[in-house]
C-alpha cells in the first residue's frame, strides 16, 4: 500500500483540532494579537471548518505557542504547587486543630457520660491524649516538616 498522505486541504477536520484552533485563538486575544471582532470572525470560521488546511489558515499569522515548561510526569506537582500557592500554608495545621476540637468534644462528651453515670466527677481522662495531640500540633507548627512545605 503506497504510504501517500492526504494533503491538508483534502484532510477533514475532527473537533479535536477544532478545540486546538480555538484554544490558539483564545490565547492569541488574551496576548492582545486578536482584537475580540477578529477573534469571533475566527472562532466562527473554525468552528465551521470542515478540513485541517482551513484551521491552519486561521492562525497562520499567529506566532507558535511557546513549548511546555515541564514534562507531563511532572504537571501534578506544578498544579499542586500552583495549587499551594494560592491557598494558606496554615490551612492544614489549622485543619488539623479543628479535628483536635472535635476529638476534644468527643472525648469530654465520653467523659461527662461516664461520670454522670458514675454519680461523681471522674478525673479527665481526656488530658492526657488531647495533651499529647496539642504538643505534635504545635511542635508541627514550630519544626514544620521540609517535603512539605516550610510555614513562614
Amino acid at each position: 500500500m503506497d504510504d501517500e498522505r492526504v494533503s491538508e486541504r483534502r484532510m477533514r477536520a475532527s473537533d479535536a483540532d477544532r478545540d486546538a484552533c480555538a484554544e490558539r485563538l483564545a490565547t492569541a486575544l488574551s496576548e492582545g494579537r486578536l482584537d475580540l471582532a477578529e477573534y469571533e470572525r475566527r472562532l466562527d470560521e473554525a468552528m465551521g471548518a470542515v478540513v485541517v488546511g482551513q484551521l491552519r489558515a486561521l492562525y497562520a499569522d499567529l506566532p507558535e505557542p511557546p513549548p511546555p515548561a515541564e514534562h507531563e510526569d511532572s504537571e501534578p506537582a506544578a498544579s499542586g504547587s500552583a495549587r499551594s500557592a494560592l491557598v494558606s500554608p496554615w490551612k492544614d495545621w489549622v485543619d488539623e486543630w479543628r479535628w483536635w476540637l472535635g476529638g476534644a468534644v468527643i472525648m469530654t462528651g465520653v467523659w461527662g457520660v461516664t461520670s454522670a453515670m458514675h454519680g461523681d466527677l471522674l478525673p479527665y481522662w481526656p488530658l492526657v491524649p488531647l495533651g499529647i495531640w496539642a504538643a505534635i500540633l504545635v511542635a508541627a507548627a514550630i519544626w514544620p516538616d521540609e517535603s512539605s512545605g516550610s510555614r513562614t
